[in-house]
Formats: C-alpha cells, sequence, structure tokens
C-alpha cells in the first residue's frame, strides 16, 4: 500500500485528486496539508511513503519548501502536482529533490501512474525536462537570463510578470516589502532589464506565464 499526504490550499483540488486516487486499491490518502506549515507538520510526524504538493501554498511554499523537506526527510519522495507549466518550474524542482513533476492539467490521466512510478523509487519528468536537465549539465554557459536567477528571485519574477504589486508578493510569500524590493532590484540586474514592462514580454517571450491562475 502506498501512503500519501497531499498538499494543497484549496479543499476542491485536494478532494478532486483523492476522487481520481479512490479506484486504486494499491493507494490511499492518510493525510492532508494546506499549507507550508502543516506540510513540515505532516513531514515531521512521518507515517506516509510519499508527499503529493502543489508548489504554491500559503506560508512557506515552492522550491524553498522542497528545499526544507529534503533536509528533514531525506528519503521521503516528492511528486509535484501544479498548475505551472514544466518550462518554469520543473527542473528547479527537480533540482530541489523533487522525483516527479506533473501539470494539473495532465493530473487525471498521469497520476496514478506518476506515484506508482515514484513509489518505486524512479523519477516521473518528460522527456523534454529530461532532456533540459541534460543540456544545462552538458552546456551550463548557454543558461538563459531567468536561469540565473536564485529560486526566490524566479518566484518573485513569476508574480511581477503576472502583475502584481511589491506589497501584494510581500503579502503572498510572507516577506516584507523591503525584501520583495532588493529582490526586485537583483532581478533586473541580473537580467539586464530597467522597468516590468520588459519581465512581462520575457515571460510572454518564453512562456514562462502560467496557462491559469489558482
Amino acid at each position: 500500500m502506498i501512503r500519501i499526504v497531499i498538499a494543497d490550499d484549496h479543499t476542491l483540488m485536494r478532494e478532486g485528486l483523492k476522487r481520481i486516487l479512490e479506484g486504486d486499491d494499491e493507494i490511499t490518502v492518510v493525510g492532508e496539508a494546506i499549507d507550508g506549515f502543516s506540510v513540515l507538520e505532516q513531514v515531521r510526524k512521518g507515517g506516509f511513503d510519499l508527499l503529493l504538493m502543489d508548489l504554491s501554498m500559503p506560508g512557506r511554499s515552492g522550491i524553498d519548501l522542497i528545499r526544507q523537506i529534503r533536509t528533514e526527510a531525506p528519503s521521503l519522495p516528492i511528486l509535484v502536482l501544479t498548475m505551472y507549466e514544466e518550462e518554469q518550474y520543473a527542473v528547479r524542482s527537480i533540482r530541489a529533490g523533487a522525483q516527479g513533476y506533473l501539470t494539473k492539467e495532465s493530473a487525471g490521466a498521469q497520476l496514478v501512474t506518476a506515484i506508482r512510478r515514484i513509489a518505486s523509487g524512479r523519477p516521473y519528468i518528460s522527456m523534454e525536462v529530461a532532456e533540459q536537465l541534460a543540456m544545462n549539465i552538458m552546456a551550463p554557459e548557454k543558461e538563459l537570463p531567468h536561469q540565473q536567477l536564485s529560486n526566490r528571485e524566479f518566484e518573485i519574477f513569476n508574480l511581477l510578470a503576472k502583475g502584481k504589486t511589491i506589497t501584494e508578493i510581500g503579502t503572498q510569500l510572507h516577506l516584507s516589502v523591503k525584501t520583495v524590493s532588493t529582490h526586485k532590484s537583483r532581478i533586473f540586474h541580473k537580467m539586464g532589464m530597467h522597468s516590468l514592462a520588459e519581465i512581462v514580454q520575457y515571460a510572454l517571450a518564453h512562456h514562462l506565464l502560467a496557462p491559469f491562475e489558482k
């Protein structure tokens, strides 16, 4: 039996995922988490075999949360299930320690297969993500500007591209306005940009905006 904890701040999404998994006799949901803090509580409590987690939740979330989980539970398999397309966070998630990455659009058809694969000790990523990981290893000097950003900077970059204000970003990520402003300045510097319009144009050109909002 594969024991799962589902981490997503939307009740409807958690219920939908449970319905998908109900039809499999070898998978059972033993816990839920609604934010980064409750995810860590579940991890510290233990008693499950795989964490199915969204990247965007209140409190600590995203790549930083994966890294924290990996520090506290090095052997716990993590499957990221998110609205973000692979171009945005897949490689960063795998590098941080996730074993798989799946978009919510694909969940109905691929979720059970992904869980079974990861629970057996194998990764679950697309061929495109595998190729991107390989290219990053073979030719790191060819990184695009956004690939030079830290995980936190990339998270803020995406929120800026979506039109979020500094105050809104600070509230969502539980950061001070000053800290967000500092990250924004670093983003502009690293990417050689001077305006939010350039950020938006770049994000659109490189398909870095999510197809829909939560």
